[in-house]
């Protein structure tokens, strides 16, 4: 009898983990064997490099991007892998379909976004039902007026797949709109010039350029950003004069450095134009009277070592907000006729716990934005009286951004208020009265209500000591008994700061009982300018091990186990997650891969490739430098896959990416079939029509958004 009621004990629990394995998306049953993954060709490629020998059996991928002979094969192998994943996932075409259903249900599709006054007019956005684009306008002096529609974008869009538009440039005499269209999303744009009095397009068309523009103030002259057309590089400013040939445009200024990209930008008052040359260790300004577009350019301040500066016109001078020995910015000022550092005068010192990030100058006041303990603060500085005080926010955690505030002569301020509950809120703030006026919130159709989930601010302790912020928000009933699907996100490079801010979307991954949570890792300036430089270059793997060690702390915290620990990231996001699953394989069920950087040492050390020579102050040059060569290496996804088991994987890319380029998530996805021990699933999406940022349309996104979260419910078996 005691032998029968053991088997039995036995049987109960092998039942019962089999069912706690398939709830927590172990159970490889769930996806259909029979289907068997594309296996890519292999093809001899040796790099040779300090003398390291290093086999790379994909490299003919790279072929499409070359217009190689190969390129019909790379088509070829990324449509195969399309077709599994559509195989592989033809069981959540209904949960895709309701997830599109539900996250276009919450967007209030006929819209108008808050009206913006510039110089007479009130300029707005308003979207129509049903439509995938909007419509740029415009009222006279009152909103009262009637509408003018600049530019009818669904109209443009036509039957283009890809549509984006940007740079919308109105000239001073409010006569003249320039602009400018990318229909392949390679981030190539044509400036277009549209006469508003007449409704006609001028002949002039100027490609290859950023899209951005600026007027000069005899409204017949425009400056521009053109990028090399092989490395997209941002290379020359070019000064274009209405109705003459774009090939016979002037180059003002020509960028020698390939690290530094350059913009041109006007100052809010008007009076000047710059031209912003920066890299991601130092900066240079010049600028000339914006009523004389023929003037010889001056140089603000010459390029200094490890000195970044921006500048801003006030009312006697300029603004300079540089990290000039001041590692987190300190705020100075000058003169507008001496402009050297040596004429610089501290108005706000450096401080070692606050994030100095920028300004916004008016007439009379002065909007500071700072950053303490990873949170934005607003500091509001009198400048006549120098009085200050701060705009208080009440979350505990929470994101604001300066919304457009293009009137140089007004009090008003706008903002936009937001946190992991709280839709993007926009507000007008009285400088002198400090009155707050709510101008519109974000309305979410379907009933939401913020009561109904909760926020949290945690710190988890890296394996430094260094206390990591880590912010999160699930639906209320949540309970921390490890139980519960978690989906953990990361990006942690550039000193990009990754806010705890509202997404409509993510409703729908908590409605069905996921955690979400952002891990505020170093790359990124959330603490702080040394919190960014910490987690670059030679310090990069800081990045990775902080994300690995905030999904170790949730799961100490009962938030969520192993086994049902999701990640996700994208881009340079993308590369951390690619490291992750190398350095802690066993950590996570599932992860997302969004357009990853992945073939970090190859990338870098091939100039030809967009964007590369600006980011070698990002993460090394390995070609010059063997001690960069050997550290990168050391840490890239590709480079370090190994014959082991790796969680189930859905990397995503776009044939066009202008950023990271197609071939290194299909390499990355290739090198992973070839070696990986495991029956965890492994699928590559590439969309043939888009690039780095998607779809263009505001609906169009939702359907790989879908894809995403059904591949996440699929694996935690919450997709019934």
């Amino acid at each position: 009898m005691r032998s029968v009621i053991s088997f039995l004990t036995l049987a109960l629990m092998v039942f019962m983990q089999a069912c706690n394995d398939s709830k927590n998306g172990k159970d490889v049953n769930m996806w259909n064997e029979n289907v068997k993954p594309p296996v890519a060709p292999v093809q001899e490629h040796i790099r040779v490099v300090h003398g390291d020998t290093v086999p790379d059996n994909y490299y003919w991928m790279i072929d499409y991007f070359r217009k190689g002979p190969g390129s019909s094969k790379v088509i070829q192998y990324l449509t195969e892998e399309n077709t599994y994943l559509d195989s592989m996932m033809s069981d959540t075409r209904s949960l895709r379909d309701e997830l599109y259903a539900e996250m276009k249900g919450r967007i209030k599709e006929k819209d108008e976004s808050v009206p913006v006054f510039k110089n007479g007019y009130y300029y707005y956005t308003r979207t129509e039902e049903g439509k995938q684009y909007f419509k740029y306008c415009r009222k006279k002096e009152t909103l009262e007026a009637p509408e003018e529609i600049l530019l009818d974008v669904d109209e443009m869009a036509g039957e283009h797949s890809y549509f984006s538009v940007t740079g919308f440039t109105v000239s001073p005499d409010n006569k003249l709109l320039a602009f400018g269209v990318d229909t392949v999303s390679r981030r190539q744009y044509a400036i277009h010039i549209k006469n508003l009095e007449t409704g006609a397009l001028y002949k002039d068309q100027i490609p290859g350029t950023s899209g951005r523009s600026v007027w000069a103030n005899d409204n017949q002259t425009l400056f521009y950003t053109y990028n090399n057309p092989e490395t997209l590089l941002s290379e020359k400013i070019k000064r274009h004069r209405l109705n003459t040939e774009v090939k016979e445009d002037a180059i003002v200024y020509e960028e020698k450095d390939p690290a530094n990209y350059i913009e041109v930008v006007k100052s809010k008052r008007g009076n000047y134009i710059f031209i912003m040359s920066e890299a991601t260790l130092s900066s240079e300004i010049r600028y000339i009277p914006a009523n004389e577009p023929n003037r010889e350019w001056r140089v603000f301040q010459p390029r200094m070592r490890n000195v970044l500066y921006r500048i801003d016109e006030g009312m006697t001078g300029f603004y300079i907000v540089t990290n000039w020995d001041a590692k987190n910015f300190r705020l100075m000022e000058c003169p507008s006729d001496h402009t050297d550092a040596g004429s610089w005068k501290e108005l706000i010192a450096h401080r070692t716990d606050v994030l100095l990030e920028g300004i916004d100058v008016f007439r009379d006041y002065m909007v500071i934005r700072e950053r303490k303990d990873g949170l934005v603060r607003l500091r509001v500085r009198n400048i006549s009286s120098q009085q200050e005080y701060y705009i208080d926010f009440e979350e505990a955690a929470y994101g604001v951004s300066l919304a457009a505030n293009p009137e140089f002569y007004t009090d008003e301020f706008r903002y936009v208020y937001s946190s992991l509950i709280t839709p993007g809120t926009t507000y007008d703030y009285n400088l002198k009265t400090k009155e707050k006026k709510l101008m519109k919130q974000q309305e979410v159709l379907g009933g939401y209500a913020k009561e109904d989930y909760s926020t949290e601010r945690l710190y988890a302790t890296a394996r430094d000591g260094s206390k990591i912020p880590v912010s999160l928000v699930y639906k209320k009933g949540f309970s921390k008994n490890g139980r519960s699907p978690l989906l953990l996100y990361g990006y942690g490079s550039y000193g990009v700061t990754v806010d705890p801010v509202f997404n409509s979307n993510r409703l729908s991954l908590l409605n069905r009982g996921f955690t979400f949570a952002i891990a505020h890792i170093r790359g990124g300036e959330d603490l702080g300018r040394q919190w960014y430089e910490d987690g670059k270059m030679m310090k990069k793997k800081n990045t990775f091990t902080d994300f690995i060690d905030c999904g170790e702390f949730l799961i100490k915290e009962k938030y969520c186990s192993a086994k049902n620990l999701y990640a996700q990231g994208g881009s340079a996001g993308g590369l951390l997650m690619g490291a992750v699953i190398n350095m802690a394989p066993d950590l996570w069920n599932g992860v997302v891969a969004q357009v990853p950087f992945v073939d970090v040492v190859n990338t870098m050390l091939d100039s030809t490739i967009p964007l590369t020579t600006n980011e070698y102050d990002e993460w090394g040059n390995p070609e010059e430098s063997k001690a960069a060569y050997e550290y990168m290496k050391s840490y890239s996804p590709y480079e370090n896959i190994e014959r082991k088991a790796y969680p189930n994987l859905l990397v995503t890319t776009g044939l066009h990416d202008s950023q990271v380029q197609y071939f290194e998530p299909a390499k990355w996805v290739a090198k992973l079939r070839a070696m990986k021990t495991d029956n965890h699933i492994l699928l590559l999406h590439t969309n043939m029509d888009f690039g780095h940022g998607g779809a263009s349309g505001r609906f169009d996104y939702l359907k790989d958004v879908a894809l995403e979260y059904a591949f996440l419910l699929k694996l935690a078996s919450l997709s019934k």
